[in-house]
């Protein structure tokens, strides 16, 4: 997460054995445009929480061929915890003290440790850190949504990339609906003019509570937050971005476009104690795509209210309803069909990546998911605000919620955003 080699002495390091790691391999990575048929991948992961173990598990079911090689996270004890879950894989995973590393720079050490592909599932504050590094090195990625937490991260994800593209290398996104059969299916309908030219949408992700890292005696502000790092703007986008995403990015891939500007408005009612960071609790946001098509997207994140997880676009001559297992179209005259579905898309993500890999022909949603994230980082700037943004002022805003440093000690947590006090940057 920084590459200064000063921070070693003040980050949980369980080894710098890089050298090590590269004997063991005994030859550099394959570049993109050696890797063909069923050429050995070797996989590292940086980022082992929840969601980054299970990323690894999803990746190491999508083809044959693969081995984990290498981990890292901030934390000595998640990167552990990690590597014990995993290990049951047999030779699958294959992670000597040697190639498990902790600490802010654990992410280069993976990167520097002879892999092909890296998996990037850290809080999403540091995506663009790792994705340029990965990029730079000549990696291959996978990297779960969303791709950044302000407008400064999304254009160092548009420019790493381009980069990407130009190296020949395959960048594939967490937005795992974008691998789901049945949106597949009935996105290419919705394509091919099944419901007519799509006049407005609606989008939610409204639910109950998630888990909270209580602060234990003896954390620092850096450490609680990024153990924490859900409740944190900086770290998470606030979950609008986290999580809502998905959403709007299926409303994204129906309309073949972004939005061109939002009004939002939002707060924090219920979820009041420090311990939830600086967060809201619940967003309404108003998409414009232009031409007086408009997009309503809602979440909320309270304990004992309605839940609805879902997205639904209405054309001239029909409409379709979606969310994961589901997906409906009511076409022309009324005529309703249910489309099935089949597949995990968890999987299938990495199996799309793997196959694009070894044909040749990389696939790159670097812009696409950094465009939905920006979507979803515009709906928060304007709900914190309560004025309302357009797309090229999201696009060139200098907001950029970075730390002054990265290391484990004193960091205040910024206030609570108030509409109509604080300032659009």
């Amino acid at each position: 997460m920084s590459p200064d080699p000063a921070l070693d002495r003040r980050a949980f390091l369980v080894s710098s054995g890089a050298a090590t790691a590269a004997a063991w391999l005994g030859s550099s990575p394959l570049r993109a445009s050696e890797v063909r048929g069923s050429d050995e991948l070797k996989i590292g992961l940086i980022g082992c929480g929840g969601r980054g173990t299970g990323a690894a598990a999803n990746c190491l079911d999508a083809a044959p061929g693969l081995k984990l090689v290498a981990l890292g996270d901030l934390f000595a004890d998640r990167m552990s915890r990690a590597r014990q879950q995993l290990a049951g894989r047999g030779e699958q995973v294959q992670l000597p003290d040697e190639r498990c590393f902790s600490g802010f720079d654990a992410y280069q050490k993976v990167i520097d440790a002879g892999v092909d592909l890296v998996i990037l599932a850290t809080p999403p504050h540091f995506r663009p850190i790792h994705l340029e590094a990965a990029v730079a090195a000549g990696k291959h990625v996978f990297m779960e949504k969303p791709v950044a937490t302000d407008p400064a991260g999304i254009r160092r994800v548009l420019a790493a990339s381009e980069l990407a593209q130009k190296k020949g290398l395959g960048i594939v996104a967490g937005t795992q609906r974008r691998h789901e059969s049945g949106y597949l299916e009935l996105m290419k309908r919705v394509h091919d003019g099944a419901i007519g030219e799509p006049l407005a949408a609606r989008c939610y992700w409204n639910m109950g509570g998630l888990w909270v890292h209580e602060r234990r005696p003896g954390e620092s502000d850096m450490e609680w937050q990024c153990r924490n790092w859900l409740y944190f703007t900086w770290l998470s986008g606030d979950h609008i971005v986290e999580q809502h995403i998905h959403n709007i990015d299926v409303v994204i891939w129906a309309m073949k476009r972004p939005p061109v500007a939002c009004m939002g408005m939002g707060g924090r009612q219920v979820r009041t104690d420090a311990k939830f960071g600086n967060i809201f609790d619940h967003f309404a946001i108003d998409y414009d795509f232009g031409d007086g098509v408009h997009a309503l997207s809602m979440c909320r994140q309270t304990d004992g209210a309605h839940g609805m997880v879902e997205e639904s676009v209405i054309g001239t001559a029909g409409e379709i309803a979606t969310t994961s297992g589901r997906y409906q179209i009511r076409a022309a005259k009324g005529k309703f069909e249910r489309l099935k579905g089949g597949n995990d898309p968890y999987v299938q993500e990495h199996t799309d990546l793997i196959a694009s890999i070894r044909a040749g022909k990389p696939l790159n949603e670097g812009r696409m998911v950094a465009e939905s994230t920006l979507a979803a980082i515009m709906g928060r700037m304007s709900a914190y605000t309560g004025q309302r943004i357009s797309w090229e002022q999201a696009m060139t805003s200098a907001l950029d919620l970075s730390p002054k440093s990265y290391e484990l000690g004193p960091l205040p947590m910024d206030p609570v955003a108030t509409p109509g006090i604080t300032k659009l940057i």
